[in-house]
């Protein structure tokens, strides 16, 4: 199986997000409508959540695995980041719904019903919910799919929400004190929110191009560390990850009086053995000679100093054998 149709696969847990939003839905206004409570409401907002973030990490997924092409040269990998960006934003969304609900019940309060009952269907509900984010988020990790974790970690979410309205409903049960309800809901939405940024500003870091994280740009940096003592230098490393593909690039210093070739395959190697220490990366190097001060003239984004045109020392090239060179026209 090539790297495009594996990643395609990953669209059937999308699939799987979508039903059991579909069902814990279903069974969270069941809860609801049988006992009237505002935080088992919230529940059930947040399950609707739930199923558009399914629904666009679907459409993205299918965007993510499709091949680079002349307009994206570097694929279609951050599409992943819109989808976890407008779960997130919908995330913030549901908080606030919510929050709204819960005000209005905090003012007037309201008796609950058939609490025992409510109680046993939203615990199903959960347990539905924190099967498939097990999986997701499993998944995910694996497959380096920041749809998948944002959708695992967005119903793991659900499923503290849920213990949450399931110890509020209880305590109103045991207490009578029916503002409970509305606090526990109160609590639910600012643990939202919280889960919300988190995924939005993770998503933002990857339309950003921002770096790897500091365990992946120090496993780059052991391998480079161990040419070092080859006589090589090495600068210029910047990372930035798309989706499930990591890019690497960096500037290899050799000593002036290396031939090409042996350059070449010193890179390759290096090339080599970090895709392997860190899977799914794209490794781009720049080799340049030690004993050329522009050499480190191009350590930042920017060059410090244009490089001339042409170098002092660099003789003009011998003109090509005589048998390569192309026939002159005739003048006659």
């Amino acid at each position: 199986m090539n790297a495009l149709s594996d990643r395609s696969s990953l669209t059937r847990f999308a699939w799987i997000s979508i039903a059991a939003a579909l069902v814990t839905i279903a069974l969270k206004m069941t809860a609801y409508s049988l006992t009237g409570s505002v935080g088992l409401l919230s529940d059930a907002i947040e399950s609707g959540v739930n199923l558009v973030g399914g629904v666009m990490a679907l459409f993205m997924l299918r965007i993510a695995a499709r091949p680079a092409d002349e307009d994206h040269s570097y694929g279609h990998g951050k599409a992943e980041y819109f989808s976890s960006g407008v779960e997130g934003t919908l995330i913030l969304v549901a908080a606030v719904s919510i929050a709204w609900a819960a005000v209005g019940r905090l003012i007037t309060p309201k008796p609950l019903e058939q609490i025992g009952a409510g109680l046993a269907v939203s615990i199903l509900a959960s347990m539905v919910n924190l099967a498939v984010a097990l999986l997701l988020l499993r998944v995910g990790r694996k497959r380096n799919s920041i749809t998948l974790e944002a959708n695992a970690q967005h119903l793991l979410t659900d499923v503290w929400t849920s213990v949450g309205v399931v110890v509020g409903v209880t305590a109103v049960a045991i207490t009578g004190w029916q503002r409970l309800d509305p606090i526990v809901a109160l609590a639910v939405a600012a643990n939202i929110v919280w889960t919300g940024v988190g995924i939005v500003r993770r998503s933002a870091d990857g339309l950003m191009d921002a770096a790897l994280s500091p365990a992946d740009q120090a496993v780059i940096r052991k391998v480079l560390q161990s040419h070092e003592n080859q006589g090589l230098q090495f600068h210029a490393l910047r990372t930035r990850q798309s989706g499930a593909r990591k890019f690497v690039s960096f500037h290899v210093l050799v000593p002036g009086d290396w031939t090409a070739r042996h350059s070449h395959e010193l890179l390759e190697l290096i090339e080599d053995e970090i895709r392997r220490a860190l899977p799914s990366s794209y490794v781009f190097t720049h080799l340049e000679p030690l004993d050329d001060p522009a050499s480190f003239a191009d350590q930042t984004l920017d060059r410090s100093d244009p490089p001339p045109t042409k170098p002092a020392n660099m003789a003009t090239p011998p003109a090509p054998p005589a048998a390569e060179r192309k026939p002159q026209a005739s003048r006659d």
